[in-house]
């Protein structure tokens, strides 16, 4: 058996450490953190509930993370919670889908879409017609804004922009209209229920996390969680790991930890690491709070100002399996002072949900949430050198900065190690 080290136990990470173990590699899975996850973990709050370091949403087209997620041992129909998409507004606006075959959920999604004049739906059918006629194509260059420069202000406002900032984390004018069709292609024409919103019903650390170190642990994987890596150095036709030796090495870290490591390493992978370097990322926050009264849908979307308005999204984890009371506002692509954010967003929550007497319970910045999915991005490939390959949603491939973007470069990559 080859000795493999995967450095990161993100879900890119655990995604390649269970492929690669069941190839028959001999993985040894190192994580800085204390719990695995990555950016999509459990964080325990001193009030003594587990809340997560942001609220991510899974979509029925994500099949590799939810066919993983049933290989370790999760329910995924119990742990996440589907309905058809819905981007309706605490006062009844918006768009959602009907369960309906695709595409027949989306033209009557639209039809009946609330507070939208024919114009409106004309304008959303017309460009929708064309971007499927086109296979859901366009220049690489183009950015989402461009691409939706025939629809009415009301259509981006309550559709584009906050599907963009949910699956892209970027803003319209700046996010890649490329990359966003891919997006549209795979959830809305990819086949019923790929639209569908997954929403989860346990804390992150439980929907696949736990469940992935538990399975690695039984097939023999050796787990450095809380061990950081200090360096990596080629070592003939092998690599040194601080102290140990191994065939191959995945570096499914952070990207920025991944260039320090190969830039350490004395190669000689200089494009690499420059094109690592040159992205740039979006921030997203989440600012939970208690003393809430139920909101009239698990999810709801909020009518977003970035000056004065900033949060998108509002969850109520009362009815995600979580405490009642509590909400959790996501602010996306927002470079606020955290404080800042706070206020705005308790005000907007009190004007636009009617949740008056909220109370701050704590705000998770993940200050690096994302990488920025601009228009003609270059994105680093997955083989560094012989033996070092990097893994992670920021690689190159066809997806956002997603978990399923994560999984999949998980499980190509331990692929592509060279066989045990």
């Amino acid at each position: 058996m080859k000795k493999l080290a995967v450095i990161g136990a993100g879900w890119a990470g655990l995604a390649c450490a269970i492929e690669a173990t069941r190839l028959g590699h001999a993985v040894t899975l190192f994580e800085a953190a204390p719990m695995p996850g990555g950016r999509a973990r459990r964080v325990d709050n001193i009030h003594g509930m587990a809340l997560d370091n942001g609220q991510h949403i899974l979509i029925g087209a994500y099949t590799a993370t939810l066919k993983l997620m049933r290989e370790v041992g999760v329910d995924a129909d119990t742990a996440l919670q589907r309905l058809p998409l819905s981007l309706r507004f605490a006062d009844g606006g918006g768009l959602k889908l009907p369960r309906l075959p695709a595409p027949l959920d989306l033209l009557a999604g639209i039809f009946t879409a609330r507070g939208w004049t024919w114009r409106d739906k004309s304008s959303l059918l017309r460009t929708a017609i064309g971007w499927r006629l086109s296979d859901f194509r366009c220049a690489s260059t183009t950015s989402v804004a461009e691409l939706c420069a025939s629809l009415t202000p009301r259509v981006m406002q309550e559709l584009i922009e906050p599907l963009c900032v949910s699956a892209l984390n970027t803003p319209v004018g700046q996010s890649s209209g490329e990359v966003f069709l891919r997006v549209l292609k795979d959830a809305l024409f990819s086949g019923s229920g790929g639209a569908d919103l997954l929403l989860p019903r346990v804390d992150l650390g439980a929907l696949f996390p736990d469940a992935a170190i538990e399975w690695l642990t039984k097939n023999g994987a050796a787990l450095r969680i809380g061990t950081r890596v200090r360096a990596i150095a080629p070592d003939g036709a092998q690599w040194r790991v601080d102290d140990e030796t191994f065939e191959q090495v995945v570096l499914a870290c952070a990207p920025w930890d991944a260039a320090r490591l190969v830039r350490a390493s004395g190669l000689s992978a200089d494009h690499w690491c420059e094109t690592t370097e040159a992205l740039r990322f979006e921030a997203i926050a989440t600012v939970y709070v208690r003393n809430a009264s139920p909101l009239a849908e698990p999810m709801l979307a909020l009518r977003s100002n970035p000056a004065t308005a900033p949060a998108q999204f509002a969850f109520d984890r009362g009815q995600l399996g979580g405490p009642q009371g509590v909400l959790a506002l996501v602010i996306s692509a927002n470079e606020a002072s955290r404080e800042t954010l706070e206020q705005q967003v308790i005000a907007q929550a009190a004007a636009q949900l009617g949740q008056a007497g909220l109370q701050l319970i704590q705000t998770v910045v993940e200050k690096r949430a994302t990488f920025a999915c601009t228009p003609a991005l270059a994105r680093p490939p997955a083989f560094i050198a012989p033996g070092l390959l990097a893994s992670g949603d920021y690689t190159e491939g066809p997806y956002p900065a997603t978990l399923e973007g994560a999984v999949l470069s998980g499980l190509a990559v331990a692929n592509a190690l060279k066989t045990p």
